[in-house]
């Protein structure tokens, strides 16, 4: 079981938990050709694993000793860390017809039942795998955002300091010292970069997406911040 925790630039990951090595197996060979696939054979060691890796997705048999299917997304709903992620159940085709409203009242996602078509069970994963991705994006475009807004002015939504007028009339020192580029150029570069995010989240469609909007309001705030402040 891998035991690095991915971060935002890296491939998205699936985790596949089941008792049974064959259907571990199955699984993986549908999988495997969309994303990483990490096992684990228990509830218990698939808890364990989504603490240390971050996951797209995550599918659990319901029939599993010990700590069943229910339960074990019953712990990853339960834990912050990993509630957002979306869970897919499944079991046998012999089960108690309550099970897939019992599922969903855990918080999973979908409910298959077994033998599934691979191609549908690949779709429904891709679904996740892409918003995962998409997530991830949003992620990133308000990280370089900041960064843009930092080095323009120091911190996000604090303007830079007002040039000393004595140092404005000062053509030698000018001449030795270039001013820095025009804030225009970079706020130009900040409004685009918030455009494409703003694309992407209205694309995305699931967990954490209320958190991403709050993140780039609070940089159209400091772009609109930095504009005043430089146009006074």
């Amino acid at each position: 079981m891998t035991a690095t925790r991915e971060t935002a630039s890296e491939t998205s990951s699936i985790l596949i938990v089941d008792d049974m090595e064959e259907n571990l197996v199955a699984l993986e060979a549908v999988l495997g050709s969309l994303a990483q696939v990490v096992r684990a054979q228990s509830g218990e060691e698939a808890l364990k694993a989504m603490l240390r890796q971050e996951f797209a997705v995550v599918l659990i048999d319901v029939m599993m000793p010990g700590m069943n299917g229910f339960e074990t997304a019953a712990n990853i709903k339960g834990l912050d860390q990993t509630k957002d992620v979306p869970v897919i159940l499944l079991t046998g085709a012999a089960v108690d017809p309550n099970y897939a409203y019992r599922g969903y009242t855990v918080g999973a996602a979908d409910f298959l039942i077994k033998p599934f078509d691979p191609w549908l069970l690949r779709t429904k994963v891709n679904v996740f795998l892409d918003l995962h991705r998409k997530n991830r994006q949003l992620v990133d475009q308000a990280e370089q955002l900041k960064r843009l807004l930092t080095a323009d002015g120091g911190h996000p939504g604090i303007p830079s300091a007002a040039p000393d007028p004595a140092r404005a009339t000062d053509h030698t020192d000018s001449a030795e010292h270039p001013a820095p580029p025009e804030a225009p150029d970079r706020l130009a570069e900040v409004a685009g970069q918030l455009a494409q995010a703003e694309l992407l989240l209205r694309d995305a469609d699931g967990p954490g997406r209320a958190d991403l909007a709050d993140r780039i309001v609070e940089l159209e705030q400091a772009v609109e911040r930095l504009m005043a402040a430089r146009e006074t």
